[in-house]
């Protein structure tokens, strides 16, 4: 009868290809915004106060029309137009819900300032991150594909980078899942690929 081994000493014996995963910070990543508004003046006004908030910027996109989809019609108007900014300093990812908190607090402001109804928002700001890897997204809304992450905030991971380009998911928003812009969203992984290596 062949002796027992005990069970530890036996797993020791078995060769894994690789050994479990250790607690590390993420590297930091590139906050950006994605600005819609019918009114151009209100739109310099949002990214004035989104350095203010966040430190200055370091690419600012053209501005293109947003006709994907008239989703936002009836709350912004007619002619509405879309701008990215992204900001110099590299962020914490943990910092998203926070982020976007603040940018929903400017949006209520500015609603303020120009007394229209906080529901019917002149300006919308998408605010998120991007690594060399993913673009994603803050929201409030929660959904199947979207993780909750802090104080009533969910993150959704809107493209991959993959095979040398922006690669879009089944749910991502139609105007980022068109090629439109793309190559400005590869111009800030070039600019992340820079800062990271310091």
């Amino acid at each position: 009868m062949f002796a027992e081994v005990p069970l530890l000493v036996h797993l020791a014996s078995v060769p894994y290809p690789s050994r479990m995963g250790t607690v590390k910070p993420p590297p930091r990543a590139k906050l950006l915004c994605g600005l819609l508004a019918s009114d151009p003046d209100l739109m310099r006004e949002a990214i004035r106060r989104l350095r203010a908030r966040f430190g200055p910027t370091d690419l600012e996109s053209e501005t293109w029309p947003f006709d994907r989809t008239d989703y936002y019609r009836v709350e912004m108007g007619e002619d509405i137009k879309r701008r990215f900014v992204f900001f110099e300093e590299l962020v914490s990812v943990e910092r998203l819900a926070e982020v976007k908190r603040l940018t929903n607090d400017a949006e209520a402001h500015i609603c303020d300032d120009v007394l229209c109804p906080r529901e019917r928002r002149p300006v919308n700001i998408d605010s998120g991150y991007m690594t060399l890897s993913k673009f994603v997204l803050a929201t409030t809304k929660d959904y199947a594909h979207r993780i909750y992450i802090d104080r009533g905030i969910f993150a959704e991971v809107t493209l991959h980078y993959a095979h040398g380009a922006w690669q879009p998911y089944p749910w991502t928003y139609p105007d980022y899942a068109a090629d439109t812009y793309h190559a400005f969203f590869a111009s800030a992984r070039e600019k992340l690929k820079e800062q990271l290596r310091g």
